[in-house]
């Protein structure tokens, strides 16, 4: 698998968002890189794809800025490329939620990590004794690809549509601690940030999503496949593309070069 794959997001203030456009669209132009990095005043979320050493160069250039010294990629590897070109937009938002209240840079949700998320799905229980429940906050036929054992599906069509669901439903989540998901952690760290300010007590982000999740454990209370934005389509719990995965069936307007949220 010659080819590395790198999933990643930031929120992060961005008032020169316009500015790092030109920069990172010349640099990632001259390492041959393929994928798509959307910019905004709120942060960074970017899925890139290119030889290993391109596209650690990239990431190693862009942790010189400070506000990306962080930066914690999540890795995957393929055959091909599976991008078709590059893309670097300026938007209002890195993932669009209509919700403007809502700056994950002025504070974030808790997190759980991956193992640890692990453990409690093997009681249905988290450290208090609470019982757990997973909301898949992805759209709904990222879902159908595969999700995690018994998680609360509301059949969303975008991520817009969760903050009514949320409002339809949050009773139903009082008492429970919630381990809101997504592929790559970015729609369910501002899901979990709505949830708190809702007055859910006890909410918790799934720290990297579920790629995240297939990285560090071996995907135990998980089934199917996650869906990413690219020809890849569906990745199993191995990181690797899913033979049975088909882009058939997804929605049209769905772009080969997005982001993983």
């Amino acid at each position: 698998m010659p080819f590395l794959n790198i999933s990643c997001y930031k929120f992060v203030p961005l008032p020169d968002a316009a500015e790092l456009r030109d920069v990172l669209r010349a640099r990632a132009a001259a390492a041959d890189l393929k994928g798509t990095i959307l910019l905004a005043g709120e942060g960074i979320n970017f899925f890139l794809a290119g030889t290993a050493q391109a596209v650690r160069d990239f990431v190693g250039a862009l942790k010189q800025d400070e506000r990306f010294a962080d930066l914690d990629p999540k890795e995957s590897w393929s055959a091909t490329v599976p991008f078709r070109k590059m893309l670097v937009k300026v938007k209002r938002e890195i993932i669009r939620m209509d919700h403007p209240a809502i700056q994950p840079a002025q504070g974030r949700a808790p997190s759980v990590d991956p193992v640890t998320l692990r453990r409690w799905l093997e009681t249905g229980r988290d450290d208090e004794g609470r019982e757990v429940v997973t909301l898949d906050t992805r759209n709904a036929f990222e879902v159908d690809a595969g999700t995690f054992e018994g998680a609360i599906d509301w059949r969303i069509g975008k991520f817009t549509e969760f903050p009514p669901a949320l409002r339809a439903h949050k009773a139903e989540l009082q008492d429970k601690t919630v381990v809101s998901f997504c592929t790559g952690g970015i729609r369910c760290e501002k899901a979990a940030i709505l949830m708190r300010e809702e007055g859910l007590p006890h909410v918790y982000q799934l720290e990297g999503g579920i790629l995240k999740y297939f990285e560090l454990t071996d995907g135990a209370h998980y089934r199917g496949g996650c869906f990413v934005f690219d020809d890849r389509a569906v990745l199993g719990p191995d990181l690797a593309a899913d033979p049975e995965g088909k882009r058939a069936g997804t929605p049209p307007d769905i772009p080969h070069n997005a982001t993983t949220k």
